[in-house]
């Protein structure tokens, strides 16, 4: 899931400036598992700046609505005229929706009220933490299921560098070696072989570093074209 924090009071009051009519968008599931973004937390930020606005001499007329995903056409379709009668949205959806807004309604101005982090789960109550950092060229298989790009501080691919001590991370005695953990993993298994070949540098231009990417399902596409 993706993972994402609110971002402070102060600051989102200054992304909406001077404008009078604001529309605060949630988004109801990534970040309304992580309690940043969903109906509940629309609602109280909402709440928020309209209270904050109204103290600070300048009250704003503010409204809020919830989808259940801001990423897909379909949802952000539904409040149209919501967003064309306001004059700022802020989108309390991922980075992907705050985008999405923005390129279904080219002149509306939007603005993010989170700070999107990672890609990660749950580990418990109130602890989120990064698992995949959706570089493009998994090799889960390899590694018992754990990834060395998302948990290893120098993403390495051919075991451990020489600062890990004892199982732990030299860049923080907090966090686990990735690699100390791939390793009793596979060998719990009985699956240690699979870490004996050397693995290539890895290819970056499936990642970010190769610039925005696209996963096209044909059969998806062909489907949807057959229905019309």
């Amino acid at each position: 899931m993706i993972v994402a924090e609110q971002k402070p009071l102060e600051e989102i009051k200054s992304l909406i400036a001077d404008a009078e009519k604001v529309l605060v968008v949630g988004c109801g599931t990534c970040v309304t598992v992580c309690f940043a973004g969903g109906e509940k937390e629309a609602g109280i930020l909402a709440s928020s700046l309209r209270m904050s606005t109204k103290l600070d001499g300048a009250p704003k007329e503010v409204t809020q609505v919830t989808v259940q995903r801001q990423c897909e056409w379909e949802y952000i379709d539904a409040i149209k005229d919501q967003i064309n009668d306001v004059d700022i949205v802020v989108s309390l959806g991922c980075g992907i929706g705050v985008q999405a807004i923005a390129e279904r309604y080219p002149k509306a101005v939007v603005v993010p009220g989170l700070n999107t982090s990672f890609l990660g789960l749950p580990t418990e109550q109130g602890v989120w933490e990064e698992r995949c950092v959706a570089c493009g060229e998994c090799i889960l298989g390899l590694t018992g299921g754990i990834c060395p790009i998302a948990r290893c501080a120098k993403q390495l691919l051919n075991g451990p560098c020489g600062g890990s001590q004892n199982g732990v991370c030299e860049i923080n005695p907090d966090t686990p070696c990735a690699w100390q953990l791939i390793y009793d993993k596979l060998a719990s298994q009985n699956r240690l072989h699979l870490i004996m070949d050397i693995q290539p540098p890895k290819n970056w231009s499936t990642s970010r570093d190769g610039g925005p990417r696209k996963i096209t399902r044909e059969d998806l596409r062909l489907a949807a074209e057959a229905s019309e």
